[in-house]
This record gives structure tokens, sequence and C-alpha cells, in this order.
């Protein structure tokens, strides 16, 4: 398995180490309950070294994005984020991402790190079509999350620079934090406020080790794979491979806010329009557990002995104490307080269908 920059220090906090997508990531240090409690009301830190970086450059680098991202790029305005997802010309998603904007001629890509080699030899094929260079800066990046509450006054203490006035979505590069030259971005994948900080591989261990002292009074707690997981899951936000994937379109997934059809053409968008015409016939739901059990992905859902759709990602949520699920299911059943049922492991148990996310940092969580 690869390993990341800081894998030598996972030891401190015995972790539980498994195997994603091909690295050896720790999937908990103390408990997923406890990390994932940590982020909503304290701060948590994860290492995300895994994910995949590819500098766009080049004179073509704008009108490149424009047409193989979904979103519009253009107006991007330097040291701004925009999301985007990337699909195929059948409409299904090759990818989702942040673009990060320099200037007009240069950009950064981060890419799911099970995708990146796909994504590259993607937006390579298009790519000569272009004046444009690609770079995989993968190797040379480590990235940081610190997430929660209380990130913003632990990273305060660390740097000059006034973090308190960087937007959502917005970042900074070469700036100083404790010592090390970082890209720094108010973004991250927990529903929280929080930051993500890029940096080089060899300068991670001692940020990571200064952040872990200086964040002891703020109750600053290293997370794992599986507390990422439950967060994202209570704020609705789509996993690749199981919320989008190569059959599954980003209106399907709910995410027709980040496909642009006022861009005069890009990849997908014939397709996309014709789902718009005629209606998908798919979308993405989420379901509160009436009877005791956990769904998981890939378990069937049901309209009395009809099947009508999977769970794309289930999970108990630590938030709001209660068994979840989000769904793709047969359009006409996205609707809030359907009774429904969910196939777990051969017992055939009810479920209500709610509106998503189930929680948000803004407005709480969702009355389930």
């Amino acid at each position: 398995m690869n390993s990341t920059s800081l894998y030598s220090i996972y030891h401190k906090y015995n972790p539980k180490i498994v195997d994603f997508h091909g690295w050896a990531l720790p999937v908990q240090f103390s408990s997923i309950i406890q990390e994932h409690q940590a982020v909503r009301t304290q701060v948590g830190l994860f290492d995300v070294s895994h994910m995949g970086e590819i500098l766009v450059e080049g004179p073509g680098a704008l009108s490149f994005l424009d047409f193989v991202l979904t979103n519009q790029i253009s107006g991007l305005q330097p040291k701004t984020i925009r999301y985007s997802p990337l699909c195929f010309e059948s409409g299904g998603t090759v990818d989702d991402l942040l673009v990060y904007a320099f200037n007009t001629e240069q950009y950064l890509l981060v890419v799911n790190a099970s995708n990146l080699n796909q994504d590259f030899d993607f937006l390579s094929h298009y790519s000569s079509r272009y004046q444009v260079k690609l770079t995989d800066l993968s190797a040379e990046i480590s990235q940081l999350a610190v997430q929660g509450p209380n990130s913003l006054s632990v990273l305060s203490l660390l740097t000059k620079t006034p973090l308190a006035s960087l937007g959502h979505y917005q970042f900074l590069d070469n700036q100083d934090i404790a010592g090390c030259s970082v890209l720094i971005s108010r973004t991250g994948y927990t529903g929280e406020d929080g930051f993500e900080i890029y940096l080089r591989p060899d300068q991670a261990v001692h940020l990571w080790e200064v952040l872990m002292e200086t964040g002891a009074p703020f109750g600053i707690t290293p997370a794992g794979l599986g507390a990422r997981d439950t967060l994202r899951f209570e704020a609705g936000l789509p996993l690749y491979g199981n919320e989008l994937s190569e059959t599954i379109s980003p209106l399907e997934a709910g995410l027709k806010r980040f496909v642009k059809f006022e861009k005069p053409i890009f990849l997908g968008k014939e397709q996309l329009e014709k789902e718009i015409r005629e209606g998908v016939e798919r979308s993405l739901i989420g379901l509160r557990m009436i009877d005791r059990g956990i769904p998981r992905s890939g378990y069937r859902v049901l309209n009395n002995d009809k099947e009508i759709g999977l769970v794309t990602s289930g999970s108990y949520s630590p938030t709001l104490n209660r068994n979840l699920a989000m769904a793709l299911v047969e359009t006409a059943y996205a609707q809030p307080n359907l009774q429904l049922f969910i196939d777990i492991r051969g017992k055939i148990l009810q479920a209500e269908t709610i509106k998503l996310p189930f929680y948000s940092r803004s407005k709480g969580v969702s009355k389930i």
C-alpha cells in the first residue's frame, strides 16, 4: 500500500489502519463517534494527503476547464475555489473536484485519490485541443484538514495571516503557518467551518505535531476516514462511488446547481439537457429508519414488494442519534414523508423519506 508523509506519526495514537484505494490510512484513532463529535463541537485534525492534485496551466487553461467541467470556471476570481462535477459525454460522472484559481492561466484541481490516474488520463485526452499543460503534483503535496468550530482559534495562534477574513471557498498561498510555507483554503468535507492546508511532504509531520500541541486547549482530536465519512454523510455531501459514479449523473445526485447549461458547450451537456427535458428517472433522497437497523450502501429500497432503488450511503448518525440513509430511487418516490422499506440482510424494515441534508451548520439538524 501507499503511505502518506504522516504515516510515521500515526503510531502515537493507536490507529486502526485500513487499505483505502491502495493507501494505508487510519479509519479511526480513538473511536469514530468520539472523533465525529469532536469535529462537530470542537476541532478535528485529518490527514488527507492521499488526495490528488493536478496543475492546469497555459493560455488555454480557462477555455479547457470550461469545456471539461459542468460548472462555469470563467469569472472565477483569483484566490477563489469552485466545486464541479467532471462528466463523460454520456452524462455519467468521471469525478467531482475542486478548482483553485491562481489566475486565468493557472489552476489547481483537487481530485479524489481513487480517481487520480483516471482523471489525469481523461483530462489529457481532451487537453490536446487547447494550449494547456497538465502536471500531476500529487507526490509533491501533503494535505491536512483542520475542521470544526475551534479550527480558526487554533490556526490563528500559528500565523500572522488574518484567517478570520478568509471567506468560504477562498484561499491564500505562500503563507507562513508554524514556520511552514503553505496554501490554506477555507474548505472542508465535514459540514463544519474549517481549513485545508497544502504543504511540502517534508513539513507535514512538523505541522501536525504543532497543531496537536497548540490545539490541545481547544479539544483538538486526530480523526480518521470513519469520522470523515459520517460527517460528510450527515451534511449530505456526495462520495464518489456512492452518490456519484460513471452511471450516476450530477442531476440524479441533486447537483443541478453545479451544471451551467448557459455555457455553449461542455462535456456531457447534450445528455444532461436530455435529462432536464425528459426528467431524471432516478433521484437522490434521504431516509430515516423507523425500525431498528443500519442501512448500508447497495441495500434495496422497496415500495411494498417493488424494488425502487438502492441505498448509496447509510450510517448511524452520531449528531442526530438516528440510523439514516441516502438512496437513489425512482423519481416518483423523491418526496418527503413517504413510508418505504429497506432490505437489511433479508429483513424488510420500515423507513421514511426526509429532506437532505440531514445536518447543516447554519440550520442545525433536519426535523427528523
